[in-house]
Order: structure tokens, then C-alpha cells, then sequence
């Protein structure tokens, strides 16, 4: 019987979390609006997100493409998926026939899997995949993306070299302390302007991701558009233990 209760604790706690997504968003002067929440469902069962989704939040994410190709289809097809772990260019083709309701790579990192990931949008003939160029702003050699100075270079690749992707931002994953996220929102926020000049678009074309559950109100407050939220939603992550 305690399957019903997480799952009505996961409701309040979305709610919780759009509350104060809404209230960040008034502290900085902004359309709250215009700031999405991806439900980060990682380890948690789909009944959860399915509870999740009934009480009418439609944007969720994963992180490891088995589990997410283990679940999606199970799912309501009007889910808004988003990819937001580190793709292997071996899977991207495998992610994209099974999710066809993928809607967005945010961890885009390198030419080579823009590349794997433009082609097999190609050869399955779905419509353009809107991907976010991953940028390591906090300089960790254990997190994924792409140097901040080397992020221009891969926004061109993605906007000009790659037809079936669409260019939608940049993204960032922030100190895991969260003493140092201001820093990275910033590094992040500068390389938008840097993209965005290079590339002749507004700034308000070119999404900023980042911000998770314990620095989102920091995140919104200094410019993101997307926030990953998945511990303060769901719980704590589940993962099984080793033999």
C-alpha cells in the first residue's frame, strides 16, 4: 500500500516545485511561461510518472536510453521526452526509433554525435530533432561537454552542418555543491551571447538549460529556461544495488 502515497507525494511536490519555479520567475521580472520544467524521471517507475502526468505535467526526462526505451512506449504518446544524459553515437539511431516522441537531446557535446544524431533523424524520416549543445562550465574532467570556448564552434556545426537538427541552446549541469552554479549560470549565460552573435540570432532563440533540484530558483533567476528536476519531484533516485 505505500505505492499510492509516493505517488501522491510526487504530486504535491510538482505542484511545490511550479510554485516556486513561479515565484523565482517574479523575483527576476520574467513570464514564468516561458520557463519549462522537465520532470527528470531516472530509476522511478512508470506508474509514478504516469501519476505525474494524470495530474497534467507533460514534459519528463531520462537519463540512460534502455530504461528510456523500456518505458516511453508505455507512456502516453503526447509526453514531451527529453533526453539529458550522455548519448553514445551507437544508440542514437536505437533512442530515436523507439521514442518518436523524443523531442529534445539536451547533452549534445561533440560533432560526432550531432552527426550520428542528424543522420539517423534522416534515415527514420522523422521531423527535425531539437538538440542543446552541452558545455562543461564548471571545468570537472568527470562531467560531459564541451569547453566554453569551443562551444560557438559546435552550435555552428549543429545549426549549419546538420539539416535534420535543430539548434535550440546550450545546457549545463552546475557544481554539484551548488556553491559555484552562480559562476557556471554566468559561464553559460556569456556563451549564449557569444552563440548568439556568431550565429545572428536573438537571444531569445537560444534556450539556456540549467538548473536541477537543488539550484533551479538560482537558475530561472539568472536567465535559465529549463530547468531538470527530478529528486524534489520524484523522490530519491533508486538504483539497484550490486551484488
Amino acid at each position: 500500500m505505500a505505492a499510492p502515497a509516493m505517488e501522491g507525494v510526487a504530486v504535491t511536490a510538482l505542484r511545490s516545485v511550479l510554485y516556486r519555479v513561479h515565484r523565482a520567475a517574479e523575483r527576476s521580472g520574467r513570464n514564468w511561461d516561458g520557463i519549462r520544467v522537465v520532470g527528470v524521471s531516472k530509476t522511478k517507475p512508470i506508474s509514478l510518472i504516469q501519476q505525474v502526468y494524470d495530474a497534467g505535467h507533460r514534459c519528463f526526462g531520462e537519463n540512460y536510453v534502455q530504461e528510456f526505451i523500456d518505458k516511453a512506449p508505455q507512456l502516453p504518446g503526447d509526453i514531451e521526452w527529453h533526453f539529458v544524459g550522455h548519448l553514445q553515437t551507437n544508440k542514437a539511431k536505437t533512442l530515436l526509433a523507439a521514442v518518436p516522441n523524443l523531442d529534445m537531446v539536451e547533452s549534445v557535446d561533440n560533432a560526432k554525435i550531432a552527426n550520428h544524431l542528424d543522420r539517423a533523424v534522416a534515415s527514420i524520416g522523422r521531423k527535425p530533432l531539437k538538440v542543446l549543445v552541452q558545455v562543461n562550465t564548471s571545468g570537472e574532467e568527470s562531467k560531459a561537454g564541451v569547453e566554453p570556448s569551443g562551444c560557438v564552434e559546435l552550435a555552428k556545426h549543429v545549426k549549419l552542418g546538420c539539416p535534420n537538427l535543430v539548434f535550440s541552446g546550450l545546457m549545463t549541469i552546475g557544481m554539484p555543491d551548488y556553491s559555484s552554479t552562480p559562476e557556471n549560470f554566468k559561464t553559460l549565460s556569456n556563451c549564449r551571447m557569444e552563440v548568439c552573435k556568431a550565429l545572428g540570432i536573438a537571444e531569445d532563440q537560444c534556450e539556456l538549460s540549467m538548473g536541477m533540484s537543488g539550484d533551479f530558483e538560482k537558475a530561472i533567476e539568472m536567465g535559465s529556461t529549463n530547468v531538470r528536476v527530478g529528486s524534489t519531484i520524484f523522490g530519491a533516485r533508486e538504483y539497484p544495488k550490486k551484488e
